[in-house]
């Protein structure tokens, strides 16, 4: 099969008129061939961070600080969780799970709460769905061991040292939140070698240059941060020093589409497109783990094809700025997952 438009090919999306060639879930070949297709074709993205479990209380909370709203144990979406029976937790999460699959998202990194019948609820919730999940249990030895890893909620909320060296020995990743309320935690977040931090928008110089030091890849939500009051990621200082993805974090906070944390972390931060849309899809893979990201061949097919003739999309004069800073879910003609 093949696909045919505008194709945003590799690191750097360079636009060119051709086909990408899909064989057995790979792709074959990336191709410049004349088309009247006036489709766009970019790689799907990938979700850095998310809480999907939280599905089951949009936009609760409003006018709570963030301790209020998500600080363990009895912040109000942990009150929330532990109220709500568990087939209400998966439905709602399946509910958000197919519409970041109908919004381009391949992938996401899922910090999961309520250790490992956590786990199971979410994996229940995604069952026949085409979108994967890097899963990293919450709260137990056991949750970290029955999924991909384990995401830790801050070094201020208790000594993870333990389950680091767990995960080290069974091959698993290690997500930590830091630097989310003020730099007080992030020295100690960073002394654990994490896979990858969560937030960092309080990190002070010296750390900014301890990240980059040690080559320690950071995931950013600015919409979350600033819904929660806490401030806006340093976006450009960071990708200066490190690897940098996108995440959408709390879904009682924001929708999880990659669609519109993109085009506000490109209108809110001195990057480029080009950046921009790095982060929304190889940074996260790279993170992840995951074979994906660019359009390139060899890599596997994880496909986004807007319709670049759409009342939207039409006149656009450079793709890789309309994919990040225009395009939205109605602009999606198809998801090859």
């Amino acid at each position: 099969m093949h696909v045919e438009g505008t194709v945003l090919t590799g690191r750097d999306f360079e636009p060119i008129e051709g086909r990408v060639v899909v064989d057995d879930g790979r792709i074959e070949a990336v191709e410049r061939v004349e088309t009247d297709s006036t489709d766009i074709v970019c790689p799907a993205f990938v979700n850095a961070h998310t809480h999907i479990g939280d599905s089951i209380a949009k936009e609760a909370g409003a006018g709570l600080s963030l301790d209020e709203l998500v600080a363990p144990p009895d912040g109000l979406k942990h009150r929330l969780l532990r109220e709500t029976p568990d087939e209400e937790k998966v439905a709602a999460m399946r509910r958000s799970l197919r519409f970041m699959r109908a919004t381009g998202t391949a992938a996401c990194i899922e910090f999961r709460e309520g250790g490992v019948p956590g786990v199971e609820a979410f994996e229940r919730a995604r069952d026949g769905l085409d979108i994967e999940a890097v899963v990293l249990g919450r709260e137990s030895r056991d949750a970290m061991d029955a999924s991909d890893g384990f995401g830790a909620s801050g070094a201020r909320d208790g000594d993870f040292a333990a389950l680091r060296r767990a995960t080290r020995e069974a091959g698993k990743r290690f997500g930590i939140h830091a630097g989310e309320r003020d730099p007080d935690d992030v020295d100690a977040a960073l002394n654990l070698d994490p896979d990858f931090l969560v937030h960092m928008v309080h990190a002070t110089d010296a750390q900014l240059d301890r990240v980059a030091r040690e080559e320690t890849p950071v995931v950013v939500c600015p919409r979350s941060n600033l819904v929660t009051n806490v401030g806006v990621p340093p976006i450009a200082a960071l990708a200066a020093r490190t690897t940098v993805a996108l995440g959408t974090d709390n879904v009682m906070l924001d929708s999880p589409s990659m669609f519109r944390e993109m085009e506000f972390a490109a209108k809110l931060s001195d990057v480029s497109a080009r950046d921009v849309l790095r982060m929304a899809t190889v940074n996260g893979a790279a993170i992840a783990g995951l074979d994906y990201g660019v359009v390139a061949a060899g890599k596997r097919a994880k496909l986004l094809v807007l319709d670049g003739d759409s009342d939207n999309l039409a006149g656009v004069r450079d793709p890789v700025r309309a994919v990040v800073r225009r395009a939205g879910q109605a602009d999606v003609k198809r998801v090859l997952l």
